[in-house]
C-alpha cells in the first residue's frame, strides 16, 4: 500500500506491477546559450561574415520549406514567429544547433499545432524511435533510466576494491549475483525452492510433504507475510497515521491478486487471453517444480477461481480515492470481531517479535477496507468447510510466494513467464542485456548505495541549488494563483497559502548516502553473498520487512526518501507534505543548468509543479498542512471544488485510445496534477522572464521562447506504447496515457491557445475548459 504519488506511472516488471513506465532521452553534453547583442559586437569582421552567411543559408531553408508547404501549412503559419536576419539572429553556436536538432526531429511541423499538439510534437520522435525488441514501451524516461544505468554498470564492473564503503560493496556482490557469474542459478536449478516448500509446509502440488492433517491457516499465513513478506489475503505495514501524521500506526489494507487488476478475473470476455496465458504460467511453474502436469493444471485452476472470488471483493481503485472514507481506526480485538478469519493479536505478535516489541488486545491499526475483510472471513471460512477447500487456500498461499521468487531461479522459470507477459503487454521480454536488469534489481534492492555512486559519478551539485530556486518560483506562482480562484472562500485561500509554503522539497539525495558510515549502518543487517541471488532474495524481503516494522513507536522522520537517487522520477507525500525530486531526473532534457529557462521550465518546472499540486489533488486537499487528514475546507468550497474536478473527469472520460476510454475517476488526481503543475511553471516562466532580454532563439526552428517551453513540456512524453500495454495502462494506472497528459492539460490552458493564436473552438482551445488550480 503506497501511500505517496509518483509523477508518472512506474512499476516493477513482474505479474503483480508490471513495467509502465518510460523515460526521457538525454545527452551527457552540457549545453550553452547566449542571449543579447554583446556576443555579436565582439565578433571580428570575419565571423560576422561568417555568421551572416550561415544565418542566410538558414532562413533560405526555413523558406524554401514554407514554400513547398505552403498550402499544408496555410491554417498555422500566422502562429509562429520566423528567424529574423540582422541584429535579430539565432543563436548559431554548436550547442545551440544541436538542442534545435534534438527538437525539430521529434517534431511533425506537418501537423497544426492547434489541432493535436502532441503530434506536432512528437510524431518525428515516435517515426524515429520503433519500441525495441523485448520491450511493451519506449519513450523518453526509459531512455534516460538506460543512459543512468550504463552510469551505474561502469561503477559495479570495477574492482570491488575501488568501491567507497561496505555498502556499495553489497551493490555489486548483488549485482554479481543478479548476472550469475558462477553459473550458480542455473547449476541449482529448482532446488533453492524445493527447500522453500518445505518450509512452508509442502505444497500439494509437488512432492515437498504437504500434510492436511498437520497444516494451520493461522501458521501459514504468519509465514508467508511475517518471514518472506509477501502480501497474500491482504497487505500490512507500519506507516505514519493519517490523522496524527507525527506517529506510526499500524496500517492494513486489501491485498492478494496476481492480475494487474480486478478486470481480468471478471471481465472474462474481453480479457480471456490472458487468464489462459496465467493459467499456463502456474502449470508450468509446478510441473518444473515437480507437478504432474493435468493435476497441476487442474489445482491451478482452482487458484484461479479463488482469486476470481477476492477479485469480486475488491472494490476497484477509482472508488477509493476519498481518504477520509477510507480511514478506520480499531483495536485488534474490534477487528477480531470484524474479521474473524485470523487471530491478529497472534499475527502482529508473531511480527513484532522481529524487532522485539510486544502487541496487546487494545493495539490500535488503521484498516483501510473493513467491508473487504469482512468478507474475506465469509470466504475462507466457506473454503475451510471442504479438505478440497484447505488445499485450495494452502496452494494460492503457497502459489502467492512460489511466483514472487521464481525470478531468481534458473532460465526455464524465468521463460515460463514470457507468455504472460506476452498477454499483458505485447511483447515476452527478455531481448535486453542481462546486465540491464541486474543493474535495476540492485538499484530496487540497494538504492541508496547505487545512489551513492550515481551521485558521485554524473551529478552536477549546483543543480541543488538552481533546482531550489526553480521549486520557488513555481510555488510562487501557484500560490498567486489562489487569489484569482472565485470558487475559493478566503479563510481556505489563506490556509492553502499556508500549507503550499509548508511543503517541503528534498533535492537530488538525502545528505546520509554521502557518508559511507551512515551508508553502511543502513544495510548492516543485509547480508548478500554474489553466488547466492535466491538466498540474497529471502534475506531482501526479510530486511525490509524489518525495516518497516522497526518505525513502530518510533517518532516520524519527515526527511526520510522513499525513493532512490538514480530514480528518474518524482513523487509527494500527502503526510509528509513533501515534494522529493531525485538526481536521477534532474537531467537533460528535464533540466540542465545551462539550458535557457523556457526549456528548464516546460520540463522540469512543470514536473515541480506536478508535484506542488498533488498537495491540492482530490486525495492530498484533505491533509492539511502538517500532513494530518482534516477537514481544513468550508464546506461551501468543497461542493464547488468537486464541480469543478468532476468538469475534469468528464474530459479526460472522453478520450479514447485502441477502442478503451480513460477512467476520468481512476486517473483524477493524475490529471489535476498535470494541469495545475503546467500552469504554475508557465507562470512561474513569465515572471522570471519579465525583466530580462528574450532569449536568442534557436536555428531553424521558427518558436520563440513561451512556444518553446510548451514543445519542452510535450516532449518529454514523447513514447510509443504496444496495444496491450496501453490496455493494461488504462485498466491500472492512475496516470493518463501520455498523449492525454499533453492534450488534456494544453487544451485547458488559455494562456496556450494565446501563445500558438489558437482559433476558440479548435481542438487544442476549446470554448469549454476545465480549471482546478
Amino acid at each position: 500500500m503506497t501511500r505517496y504519488t509518483h509523477a508518472d506511472f512506474t512499476d516493477d516488471d513482474s505479474v503483480n506491477s508490471v513495467q509502465l513506465t518510460e523515460g526521457i532521452s538525454t545527452s551527457a553534453t552540457h549545453i550553452r546559450y547566449h542571449a543579447g547583442t554583446s556576443i555579436w559586437k565582439q565578433r571580428t569582421m570575419l565571423e560576422k561574415a561568417l555568421l551572416v552567411l550561415i544565418a542566410t543559408l538558414f532562413f533560405v531553408i526555413v523558406v524554401l520549406t514554407i514554400i513547398l508547404h505552403s498550402a499544408e501549412h496555410r491554417i498555422h503559419e500566422s502562429r509562429i514567429i520566423h528567424v529574423q536576419s540582422g541584429d535579430n539572429l539565432p543563436c548559431l553556436n554548436k550547442s545551440c544547433v544541436q538542442i534545435a536538432s534534438n527538437i525539430l526531429s521529434a517534431m511533425d511541423l506537418s501537423v497544426d499545432p492547434c489541432q493535436d499538439f502532441y503530434s506536432y510534437s512528437c510524431n518525428g520522435w515516435v517515426k524515429a524511435n520503433p519500441i525495441p525488441d523485448g520491450k511493451s514501451t519506449w519513450g523518453t524516461f526509459m531512455k534516460l533510466e538506460q543512459q543512468n544505468q550504463l552510469v551505474i554498470k561502469h561503477v559495479l564492473e570495477q574492482p570491488i576494491e575501488n568501491l567507497k564503503s561496505k555498502a556499495e560493496k553489497k551493490a555489486k556482490m548483488y549485482y554479481e549475483s543478479c548476472l550469475d557469474v558462477n553459473d550458480t542459478v542455473e547449476d541449482l536449478g529448482a532446488e533453492p525452492m524445493h527447500a522453500l516448500l518445505k518450509k512452508l509446509g509442502g505444497w500439494s502440488i509437488t512432492d515437498s510433504g504437504f500434510n492436511p492433517k498437520n497444516w494451520s491457516f493461522q501458521h501459514l499465513v504468519q509465514m508467508v507475510q511475517n518471514k518472506y513478506n509477501v502480501g497474500a489475503l491482504f497487505s500490512y505495514m507500519v506507516g505514519e497515521d493519517d490523522r496524527n501524521s507525527s506517529r506510526y500506526i499500524l496500517q492494513i489494507d486489501q491485498s492478494g491478486l496476481t492480475l494487474p487488476t480486478r478486470d481480468y478475473y471478471l471481465n472474462e470476455s474481453e480479457h480471456s487471453k490472458v487468464l489462459e496465458a496465467y493459467l499456463d504460467y502456474m502449470t508450468k511453474v509446478g510441473v518444473l517444480l515437480g507437478g504432474e502436469v493435468n493435476s497441476t493444471k487442474e489445482q491451478m485452476q482452482a487458484v484461479i477461481d479463488f482469486e476470481t472470488r477476492l477479485a469480486n471483493i475488491t472494490t476497484p481503485n477509482e472508488m477509493r480515492r476519498d481518504e477520509e472514507s477510507l480511514y478506520h481506526l480499531m483495536t485488534l480485538a474490534e477487528l477480531r470481531q470484524r474479521a474473524k478469519f485470523l487471530d491478529w493479536r497472534a499475527f502482529f505478535e508473531n511480527a513484532m517479535k522481529i524487532v522485539g516489541r510486544k502487541v496487546n488486545q487494545k493495539e490500535k491499526v488503521v484498516v483501510y477496507a473493513p467491508e473487504y475483510l469482512e468478507n474475506l472471513s465469509s470466504l475462507i471460512k466457506e473454503y475451510q468447510s471442504t479438505p478440497e477447500g484447505n488445499i485450495t487456500l494452502n496452494n494460492y498461499l503457497v502459489w502467492q510466494t512460489v511466483r514472487v521468487f521464481t525470478g531468481c531461479l534458473s532460465k526455464a522459470f524465468r521463460d515460463a513467464y514470457k507468455g504472460l507477459r506476452k498477454a499483458l503487454m505485447g511483447s515476452e521480454g527478455g531481448e535486453e542485456p542481462q546486465w540491464r536488469y541486474c543493474v535495476q534489481d540492485t538499484n530496487n534492492v540497494l538504492g541508496f548505495a547505487i545512489g551513492a555512486i550515481f551521485v558521485r559519478e554524473v551529478f552536477n551539485l549546483d543543480s541543488k541549488t538552481q533546482a531550489e530556486e526553480m521549486i520557488n518560483n513555481v510555488r510562487n506562482a501557484f500560490k498567486a494563483n489562489f487569489a484569482k480562484l472565485k470558487w475559493m472562500d478566503e479563510d481556505t485561500r489563506k490556509a492553502a497559502v499556508i500549507k503550499a509554503d509548508a511543503i517541503s522539497d528534498m533535492i537530488g539525495y538525502p545528505e546520509f548516502i554521502r557518508d559511507p558510515k551512515q551508508l553502511d549502518d543502513r544495510y548492516d543487517r543485509l547480508e548478500v553473498r554474489s553466488d547466492t541471488y535466491f538466498e540474497n532474495n529471502l534475506n531482501i524481503n526479510f530486511y525490509n520487512l524489518r525495516k518497516n516494522l522497526e518505525k513502530i513507536r518510533e517518532p516520524v522522520n519527515k526527511t526520510t526518501w522513499s525513493m532512490a537517487p538514480s530514480t528518474v522520477n518524482a513523487y509527494y507525500t500527502p503526510t509528509k507534505n513533501q515534494m522529493v525530486f531525485p538526481a536521477g531526473i534532474l537531467q537533460n532534457p528535464f533540466y540542465d543548468p545551462t539550458f535557457p529557462p523556457s526549456l528548464n521550465y516546460g520540463g522540469m518546472g512543470v514536473v515541480m509543479g506536478h508535484e506542488l499540486t498533488h498537495g491540492f489533488d482530490d486525495q492530498g486537499r484533505e491533509f492539511d498542512k502538517d500532513g494530518n487528514l482534516n477537514h481544513w475546507w468550508k464546506n461551501k468550497t468543497i461542493v464547488l471544488f468537486k464541480n469543478r474536478t468532476k468538469c475534469v473527469v468528464d474530459q479526460y472520460n472522453k478520450y479514447t485510445i485502441n477502442a478503451k476510454n480513460v477512467n476520468g475517476n481512476q486517473t483524477l488526481g493524475e490529471n489535476i496534477a498535470d494541469n495545475g503543475g503546467l500552469k504554475a511553471a508557465y507562470h512561474a516562466y513569465l515572471t522570471l522572464m519579465k525583466d530580462r532580454p528574450e532569449p536568442e532563439t534557436l536555428p531553424g526552428l521558427t518558436l520563440n521562447h513561451k512556444q518553446l517551453f510548451f514543445v519542452a513540456f510535450a516532449q518529454v512524453w514523447c513514447s510509443t506504447v504496444t496495444k496491450e500495454a496501453m490496455s493494461l495502462q488504462i485498466e491500472k494506472d492512475s496516470h493518463s496515457p501520455a498523449r492525454f497528459r499533453v492534450i488534456g492539460a494544453l487544451s485547458n490552458l488559455r494562456e496556450f491557445g494565446e501563445v500558438f493564436q489558437c482559433p476558440a473552438g479548435s481542438p487544442m482551445n476549446p470554448k469549454n475548459k476545465c480549471e482546478v488550480w
